[in-house]
């Protein structure tokens, strides 16, 4: 229906626009305020870059097929499942590699700067993207390798590794397992390491006896596990269960959340539940005001 399409036009480009202006004023503040060039705000500065190309991945496509024809070359349909997929790793070993930020700063506060020096945070940043990219290389080639017979009528938003398996004029059970195993290292990995972290800094935020320590510690870690909660629980529903067809229908829907609602919260999270970015943008107004 073109009105609903027009509808749909209006709230994914100002969704968009959103995302990415959020993402920026989060670079450019911890950027320009020396408070924040900190390890945790160094991988703020990654996650807040990335959102920016996960969302420029998908949603220009979308906003493309919602006025025009609703096609894609299949070239094209490979690179935006590539990137996406990639963007979509990294996110997930980002947010385990700034939770175990979060549990050195908390748990080991004196040995913080020593730990998490610069070239540790690099190494770690690296390692994140350049695993994601190769891990995503590997399901790519999965994945294209199967036979697609047509018409390749895709059912989706934008081209995505579950909704191009179900294209395929054969089995694909081989190629889902390899993206289950994948799924595993790459989303549950992190996601224990997570899980791990977050156990023992409640264990040793309880040992506190400052009540004000408490309160400081467990806001630091209030904006991250937002963010994971949203990241990861629509993650996993995607790719960590079968296959079927009205899975497939649900998928949709979950696959824009992750897709376009999640980064443009992300920057909302941090700078609402963050102190440090709150005085940092606050300041920030002061100085162009004057």
């Amino acid at each position: 229906q073109p009105k609903m399409q027009l509808i749909l036009f209006v709230m994914f480009l100002f969704f968009y626009l959103l995302t990415v202006a959020g993402n920026v004023i989060i670079i450019t503040v911890i950027q320009i305020e020396p408070r924040l060039h900190t390890p945790m705000y160094f991988f703020l500065t990654n996650l807040s870059f990335l959102d920016i190309c996960y969302t420029s991945t998908n949603v220009p496509q979308m906003l493309s097929n919602m006025v025009g024809k609703k096609t894609i070359p299949f070239s094209s349909c490979a690179a935006q499942m590539y990137f996406s997929l990639s963007f979509g790793m990294i996110e997930c070993v980002l947010l385990g590699v700034m939770a175990y930020d979060r549990y050195v700063a908390i748990c080991h506060p004196l040995h913080y700067t020593v730990i998490m020096n610069q070239s540790t945070c690099v190494q770690l940043a690296t390692i994140s993207w350049f695993s994601s990219f190769l891990s995503s290389m590997v399901i790519n080639v999965f994945t294209l390798s199967l036979p697609y017979c047509g018409p390749n009528v895709l059912n989706h938003f934008f081209c995505e590794v579950p909704s191009i398996l179900s294209l395929a004029c054969t089995d694909t059970s081989f190629t889902e397992m390899v993206v289950f195993i994948f799924s595993i290292i790459i989303v549950f990995i992190p996601f224990l390491l997570i899980i791990v972290s977050y156990t023992q800094i409640l264990l040793s935020v309880l040992r506190m006896q400052s009540a004000s320590g408490r309160h400081k510690a467990l806001s630091t870690c209030a904006s991250h596990l937002t963010v994971v909660a949203l990241f990861y629980g629509t993650a996993i529903f995607m790719y960590m269960r079968p296959q079927s067809k009205s899975s497939r229908a649900g998928g949709k829907i979950i696959a824009v959340f992750y897709t376009v609602i999640t980064p443009m919260l992300n920057p909302l999270i941090y700078s609402l539940r963050n102190q440090d970015v709150k005085g940092a943008l606050r300041r920030a107004f002061a100085k162009q005001r004057a």
